[in-house]
């Protein structure tokens, strides 16, 4: 008969919980609403949308996500908190160096590589979609909420980097992110995608290991920071004189 472990008599040991429900919702609705985003402006006529209705709302509805994730990057619990997983460049080129030698360690949460992936996806799309807050469209029809707020040349500068903007950079940072979790499921055997639905990972010998801090209540905190984070989108651009429709 096997010895009976802690890991053997809790399935919580044998399989911890990385990622709270709250993060795992963020995660596959910025993934819907960034696809969306291509098929409202590519279809959008086809789709019986000429003045862009359903893009422009998409996008808000991405910068009320964003902003969510930076509140609970800082309310969250803690496998979810920036300064619990974002490390620094050293730290971040060290895992690198012992990636490409083949000795990485395996962390519970974010690599320190896969940290900064984050942070430069929240950034770059909270970038390209606050820039879609001020352009105009070639049709004159259809513009952003806050386009009144900028003169014409800078209404076209930013229509021109709102576009491209998400090829070169949101797409090129997708396309990474896609890239390297298929490196770790593929050749490092570890479970990302199904962490990312389950929210839980085999048990194993994790760098980040260490108990991580049980936050009461997390989906009614994340709930509550949703509204905060309506409520910080919607009234900074009613505030600011920006129109909806």
């Amino acid at each position: 008969m096997e010895p009976t472990t802690e890991a053997t008599r809790s399935p919580e040991l044998a399989r911890p919980l990385v990622w709270h429900l709250p993060t795992r919702l963020f995660h596959w609705a910025l993934v819907v609403m960034i696809a969306f985003q291509w098929i409202s402006y590519t279809y959008a006529e086809a789709m019986g949308d000429s003045l862009l209705k359903w893009h422009r709302w998409n996008g808000i509805a991405v910068l009320v996500l964003i902003v969510w994730r930076v509140l609970w990057g800082i309310a969250g619990p803690d496998r979810a908190r920036f300064v619990m997983f974002v490390r620094g460049p050293g730290r971040s080129i060290r895992y690198a160096n012992d990636m490409i030698a083949g000795r990485a360690s395996l962390y519970l949460g974010h690599n320190p590589l896969g940290a900064w992936m984050v942070v430069a996806l929240l950034a770059a799309v909270a970038a390209q979609a606050g820039m879609g807050l001020f352009t105009v469209e070639h049709n004159d029809l259809t513009a952003g909420p806050l386009y009144r707020l900028v003169s014409e040349p800078t209404q076209k500068m930013l229509s021109r980097w709102h576009a491209s903007a998400f090829y070169y950079v949101v797409l090129v940072l997708v396309a990474i992110h896609v890239l390297a979790n298929l490196y770790h499921v593929l050749v490092k055997k570890e479970p990302l995608v199904q962490a990312m639905i389950s929210g839980r990972k085999p048990a194993g010998d994790y760098e980040d290991a260490l108990a991580a801090r049980q936050m009461t209540r997390p989906n009614l905190v994340a709930a509550l920071l949703l509204i905060a984070a309506c409520a910080i989108v919607l009234g900074g651009i009613k505030l600011a004189g920006g129109r909806f429709i």
